[in-house]
């Protein structure tokens, strides 16, 4: 990941093609040493290719990756249907948790 983000600091710098020198320079300013086996794999992936076009195909693969708001949604939807039931009994389960605390003869503020 650091690779990554150093190379993108790079281009948005104005560097459209960022050596492998140019990151392992960056990354030794912050006292980070580089992995040149990880770092030389980047570069020969990136190499030719526009870091805009990247991140716009990521963001479109992205798009059709589930998130978990479908889940909780269907999980509060059933809960809805199905726990319609089980509110007045929730209830009267609070209601009788009050109750037993005026039986003890004193206040949480008293």
């Amino acid at each position: 990941m650091r690779y990554i983000a150093a190379y993108l600091l790079l281009t948005l710098g104005g560097n459209q093609a960022p050596s492998a020198g140019d990151v392992e320079k960056l990354l030794s300013s912050v006292g980070i040493e580089a992995d040149s086996e990880r770092l030389s794999k980047l570069i020969s992936e990136l190499e030719g290719k526009n870091v805009e076009e990247l991140i716009a195909q990521g963001k479109e693969k992205l798009a059709s990756v589930p998130s978990g708001g479908a889940a909780s949604a269907s999980a509060s939807s059933g809960a809805a249907a199905g726990g319609a039931d089980s509110a007045p009994a929730a209830a009267k389960e609070e209601e009788a948790k009050e109750e037993s605390d005026d039986d003890m003869g004193f206040g949480l503020f008293d």
